[in-house]
């Protein structure tokens, strides 16, 4: 059998100066790691074809979305936006199938009630440095 359930994934942020599993996560999504691509094309350029380099490596965003319960680490978002620092922060598989660690700062936070749905959020973080796969 292939494939592994996501069930169980967990998302934490360093809240005084410790890791923090974020309440009632629905949904986590990233680190989207790319690579800078450098155009080194030139009119010597073998049949015309683009030539390109590896440029700066990007860690990308994280994005986790949730049940917004008023809960001390959901809360937290607001703090870390205001303090505009990147703090140390994981995300865990179930069953220490891998994590990820990264450094990340928030750029985003939103809270989101529709008239006939649960009341949910959403967070988005910019990872700063290189993200760590283990």
């Amino acid at each position: 059998m292939s494939g592994k359930f996501g069930f169980g994934t967990t998302f934490s942020v360093t809240i005084a100066d410790v890791l923090e599993a974020i309440a009632e996560l629905t949904s986590i999504s990233g680190p989207e790691i790319s690579v800078n691509e450098i155009d080194v094309t030139s009119h010597d350029s073998p049949d015309g074809y683009m030539e390109f380099l590896p440029g700066l490596k990007d860690g990308g965003s994280v994005t986790i979305e949730g049940n917004f319960e008023n809960d001390a680490s959901q809360l937290h978002f607001q703090t870390l936006i205001d303090n505009g620092v990147a703090v140390p922060m994981e995300i865990a598989f179930p069953n220490a199938l891998a994590t990820w660690t990264f450094d990340g700062f928030v750029t985003a936070f939103s809270t989101d009630a529709p008239h006939d749905d649960k009341i949910d959020f959403t967070a988005t973080i910019k990872v700063t440095g290189k993200p760590v796969l283990a």
